[in-house]
């Protein structure tokens, strides 16, 4: 279901500010910030408040609908689950993110349930 199936579904309106964010989470080719969305919105909707924004992406995180990844120092980013569930590494130094392949968790996840005895939900 898309993003907009479900904020219908859920009883929500599509306003313009929402499907601009939307729009934007969807665009981006990297985790964006709410400041980057922010930025983006306010070319072709002047009147946004950022206050707006994040009360969306507060909305579309309950709703399932983008990830929010802590980045450390108070930075957040956000990213579609439409776009795939996925790992990071984060360099503490430079804050640089990389996405980590999965086949390097694979191991990770077998050597937890042969330990634990359970399937961890990396």
């Amino acid at each position: 279901m898309s993003c907009t199936e479900t904020l219908r579904e859920q009883g929500y309106r599509l306003t313009p500010q929402r499907m601009m964010i939307l729009s934007a989470i969807h665009a981006s080719d990297h985790h964006i910030s709410a400041e980057e969305i922010y930025d983006q919105v306010r070319v072709k909707y002047p009147q946004v408040n950022i206050s707006t924004v994040y009360r969306t992406l507060e909305l579309l995180k309950e709703l399932g609908l983008v990830t929010e990844t802590d980045l450390g120092g108070g930075k957040f980013r956000y990213h579609s689950v439409e776009k795939g569930h996925h790992h990071h590494l984060i360099c503490r130094k430079c804050g640089q993110v990389f996405h980590l392949d999965e086949s390097v968790l694979k191991p990770v996840e077998g050597a937890i349930l042969r330990q634990y005895g359970f399937k961890a939900d990396l």
